[in-house]
C-alpha cells in the first residue's frame, strides 16, 4: 500500500510536466494529494458510482473516467499546493493517474506473486 501511495505521488508530481493547467507546488503537496485522492476513491467514489449507475451502464463504463476527473478536480479544492485550472486538465490528469495506477498495480501484484512463489 505504501509503495502504491509513493508511486501515485510520483505520478502526481509528473502531471504538471505532462498536462498544462495543473500545478503541484511541492513534494509534500503531491504526497497529500495522493493521500486525499486515495481516501476519496475509497469512500466517495463507490457512492458516486451507485448514484450514476444508469449513465455508467449506458456509456459502457466510460462515465467512470468523468467521475475520476471530478474527484481530481475536487481534490484540488481540498489540497493547498495542488491546482487544476479546469475540467479538461482534470480529465487528462484522471486518465494519466488511471494509467499509472494500472501499471503500478500490475507491477506490485507481479512482484507479490514472484515473492510468494519463492
Amino acid at each position: 500500500m505504501l509503495i502504491r501511495w509513493f508511486i501515485n505521488t510520483l505520478i502526481i508530481l509528473a502531471l504538471p510536466y505532462l498536462i498544462p493547467g495543473i500545478s503541484v507546488h511541492s513534494f509534500w503537496a503531491a504526497l497529500l494529494t495522493a493521500l486525499v485522492l486515495g481516501i476519496l476513491n475509497a469512500l466517495v467514489r463507490p457512492i458516486l458510482i451507485i448514484m450514476t449507475l444508469p449513465i455508467t451502464i449506458v456509456t459502457l463504463g466510460l462515465f467512470l473516467i468523468i467521475l475520476n476527473a471530478i474527484l481530481v478536480w475536487f481534490t484540488s479544492t481540498i489540497v493547498k499546493g495542488f491546482e487544476v485550472t479546469g475540467f479538461l486538465p482534470a480529465l487528462e490528469a484522471a486518465i494519466v493517474i488511471w494509467f499509472g495506477s494500472l501499471l503500478t498495480n500490475g507491477l506490485v501484484k507481479g512482484k507479490t506473486k514472484r515473492s510468494e512463489a519463492r
